[in-house]
């Protein structure tokens, strides 16, 4: 069980610091909190599906899938985002509510 964990946090750890790292800041600013603040309620699944959106190489297209902007693939399409869009709804208004933006 031990072994177990150590991989989990390992996994996560390496999820963090792609989250915190997209290169474009916006979506940092929603990676980032999220994994940190989530990340370790995810199932190996749900970490499968969010290590595959880390893997897109387009911030900006990858922003807009969070954002709402335009529409995710459907292999992107999933529970997992949609996880990342409602934390970046309560993410963003509590932000805005401490003074922020």
């Amino acid at each position: 069980m031990a072994d177990t964990d150590a991989r989990l946090k390992e996994r996560l750890g390496r999820i963090a610091f792609r989250a915190w790292r997209r290169g474009f800041r916006e979506a940092d600013l929603v990676l980032g909190p999220f994994v940190d603040h989530v990340g370790s309620t995810l199932d190996a699944a749900e970490l499968d599906a969010f290590e595959a959106l880390l893997a897109e190489d387009d911030d900006h297209r990858l922003y807009a899938w969070i954002i709402g902007t335009a529409e995710a693939p459907p292999e992107h399409d999933t529970p997992v985002l949609a996880k990342i869009r409602a934390f970046m709804r309560e993410h963003v208004a509590a932000a805005v509510a401490e003074g922020a933006g």
